[in-house]
């Protein structure tokens, strides 16, 4: 009798321990190594993120009037002078890293640069992937030609027998597939157009915004002149998806706008019309 008593007593201490073991006293746990707190606000902030490590690096390419270098190197354009501006307010230096164009989204997700600001034209592939800002800048795909070609293209369909340079993952890509029109990609629009100027390429398709400045009379290449508008389109600003810099970005294009700085950088680059209003 006493050896079952015994028993009994041994296999509800057995129960017992068991039951507190699994929290079913609902009583805290023991041991400290099971808890975990909640990250703070600031971890997933990527305002928080850059401004801990003092620079906003941004992604570009080299593509006048937005960003490109001056005589003494340094990084200038429409693009360039207005992440400066975004960059000073926030109070972090700015660092212009160039990116292939094609790995942009990986170059974010990645960390290897904070936000893409490179006259970005706002696709379906960009917005889906990217945490975008308000467009702030309106745009075309145009086609370029050496000068003495231009008056026979005034359709798409004038220009479906030219062989073409366009960018790699750039919108000129975009407009060159949609139009069927055969093309080699190259590693930039800058590119691209030395391809016509080469002669390598009949035609290329890049930017309104970079036509305008790089090509025509008073450039460096003025035999070459811009035709048709293939597609019409805005630019925007990419950030990692989710980061709540985008949202920042637009407080500041909105306040930049506000008080005249956007159409003074602007002006100073020839891309006032194209301005969106914030």
């Amino acid at each position: 009798m006493m050896r079952k008593i015994i028993a009994l007593l041994l296999s509800a201490t057995m129960m017992t321990a068991a039951f507190v073991a699994c929290g079913g006293s609902g009583s805290e746990p023991v041991s400290d190594t099971a808890s975990t707190e909640a990250p703070s606000a600031d971890s997933e902030s990527d305002l928080a993120y850059i401004q801990q490590k003092g620079t906003l690096i941004v992604g570009i390419t080299d593509f006048a009037p937005m960003d490109y270098k001056d005589d003494n190197g340094e990084w200038i354009g429409f693009d360039a002078d207005l992440a400066k501006k975004v960059a000073e307010n926030l109070g972090v230096e700015v660092e212009f890293v160039e990116i292939d164009w094609d790995n942009k989204i990986l170059e974010l997700q990645n960390k290897s640069i904070d936000v893409v600001w490179n006259g970005m034209t706002l696709t379906p592939e960009v917005t889906s992937s990217m945490e975008c800002s308000k467009a702030y800048l309106n745009n075309a795909q145009v086609v370029v030609v050496a000068a003495d070609k231009a008056d026979s293209i005034k359709t798409s369909e004038d220009a479906a027998a030219l062989s073409f340079a366009v960018e790699s993952g750039s919108a000129g890509e975009a407009a060159a597939e949609e139009n069927s029109y055969n093309y080699v990609a190259v590693k930039s629009q800058a590119d691209a157009v030395m391809e016509v100027a080469a002669g390598t390429s009949e035609a290329c398709i890049i930017d309104l915004l970079m036509a305008g400045a790089m090509i025509g009379e008073g450039t460096s290449y003025p035999d070459l002149e811009h035709t048709i508008e293939l597609t019409t389109e805005e630019y925007g600003i990419g950030c990692r998806k989710g980061s709540d810099l985008a949202n920042y970005i637009n407080e500041q294009l909105k306040a930049l706008y506000d008080d005249g700085t956007i159409t003074s950088i602007a002006t100073e680059y020839g891309v006032q019309e194209a301005i969106v209003a914030q």
